[in-house]
């Protein structure tokens, strides 16, 4: 092997496959009533307990990985002479990604012959996960290390991480969004598709009337978008909505089925974040699949409208 692939748990991969694919990861906390826990086995958590705890007001808190505990991490990889491969969750989300570079800057100082990659993957969940399973599957087929890290950077920018969430209020909370859009979305059944631009920020960019559709313009924009499907493996990723992710997976099997299609809940970290019912949906696409236009204008429009009556309706009771 040319090099150890590395990750953490917010890539959202189950343990069988960690252990197939032999990529040790470092696990990120959570914290509920001030007790820290991990999670390593997504598909063992029960997810339809904690996010249905998260939804009647259990506060959840999280903390990013500190330089110190990348560096306790890598180091073992570094005395036994390899190079290492660190698939990250979007430096635009978190500080983890950077807590990692850090961490590597510090540890080449004392192994100068030895080389270590941060792959900010502009992602999160299976979004970041896919990436270091190809990095596995590179290391496995003996690339060199610069051609394995080329092909990686290459590989999150064309990876599609797409979304919806059932309730605005957590979007809110973590400033996604102003107070007035987060109370019409909830009287009026608005579901926000979200989206990570080439930055690796979360972006709205478009708002749909109610869940059904919501889906169904997920399932849209993998049909648009997708590239050779049948070669590759798309994820769905759901945060206590089983039967929402089953619908979207038949949506995505009609048109264009891809090869492997893995369906799986979110782990707690990343879940905490994007809240209880959010379906999200990963895929590798074309080139321009973080910054595509996308052919909402018509669904804007009606939103504007909307917004537009709250506020004269909201004016009329303040006179």
């Amino acid at each position: 092997m040319s090099f150890i692939v590395l990750s953490d748990t917010s890539g959202n991969i189950p343990k069988r496959l960690l252990e197939q694919y032999k990529i040790p990861v470092i696990p990120l906390s959570y914290y509920m009533d001030g007790v820290e826990y991990t999670c390593t086995d997504v598909e063992a958590f029960d997810g339809e307990s904690y996010f249905r705890a998260m939804k009647a007001g259990k506060v959840v808190k999280t903390s990013q990985v500190g330089p110190q505990n990348f560096a306790e991490f890598f180091e073992p990889w570094l005395k036994q002479g390899r190079d290492i491969i660190f698939i990250s969750m979007a430096g635009g989300i978190s500080g983890t990604c950077n807590s990692a570079q850090i961490a590597a800057d510090m540890l080449l100082e004392n192994y100068p012959g030895r080389r270590i990659a941060v792959i900010d993957t502009k992602g999160a969940a299976l979004g970041e996960g896919f990436v270091a399973l190809k990095a596995a599957e590179l290391r496995d087929e003996n690339l060199g290390f610069t051609e394995a890290v080329a092909r990686l950077e290459r590989l999150s920018e064309r990876m599609c991480n797409v979304f919806t969430v059932d309730d605005l209020m957590f979007l809110r909370r973590g400033g996604r969004l102003s107070n007035l859009s987060a109370v019409v979305g909830t009287v009026l059944n608005i579901k926000p598709l979200l989206k990570g631009d080439e930055t690796g920020h979360i972006v709205a960019f478009a708002k749909l009337r109610g869940r059904k559709k919501a889906i169904e313009a997920l399932a849209e924009r993998y049909d648009a978008l997708v590239e050779r499907p049948e070669l590759q493996r798309v994820g769905i990723v759901h945060a206590g909505c089983k039967e929402d992710a089953d619908t979207l997976a038949a949506l995505i099997q009609k048109n264009k089925a891809p090869k492997e299609l893995l369906v799986v809940g979110y782990e707690p970290v990343t879940g905490s974040h994007v809240g209880p019912g959010t379906l999200a949906l990963f895929f590798e696409g074309r080139d321009d699949v973080r910054t595509a236009i996308d052919n909402v204008k018509s669904t804007q429009d009606r939103l504007k409208t909307a917004i537009s009556s709250v506020r004269t309706a909201f004016s009329g009771k303040e006179k």
